[in-house]
């Protein structure tokens, strides 16, 4: 069905294996997933308190945790982005040419009623199809 499926993978939200095998469901022979999750930058102000640099260990911690989703079938490359989670799915997926994106929802808060969810985001400015998972 799709050629190139990017799934943003909230490592806190606890979608990963579910969007993983939809994925893997929807994806023609041949084709390519790509495991994505997106690290918040560090706030300047924190790596003024702190002595090293934490990004290297965060960006290990949730290779790890990709890696962990995507399981031993190996079928899918994990990619590290640092940026806004809303933004940067989509614009990773138009730089890369993706023809679907899944994406996992969660129960809203007050706030994402306010400031709409990271789903909601890339749903409305995504240049392909989304699939949202509940």
């Amino acid at each position: 069905m799709y050629k190139k499926i990017v799934v943003a993978l909230g490592l806190d939200h606890g979608h990963g294996l579910k969007a993983i095998d939809t994925a893997r469901q929807l994806l023609n022979e041949g084709g390519e997933i790509i495991a994505l999750h997106v690290i918040e930058p560090v706030p300047g102000f924190v790596k003024n308190y702190v002595s090293t640099d934490p990004e290297p260990e965060i960006r290990k911690a949730a290779e790890e945790a990709i890696a962990d989703r995507i399981g031993e079938r190996k079928d899918a490359e994990a990619v590290v982005l640092i940026g806004y989670p809303g933004p940067t799915v989509t614009e990773y997926a138009e730089t890369i040419g993706a023809d679907c994106i899944i994406v996992g929802s969660h129960k809203p808060e007050l706030q994402d009623y306010l400031l709409g969810s990271t789903a909601a985001r890339i749903v409305r400015h995504a240049p392909c199809s989304v699939h949202v998972l509940r």
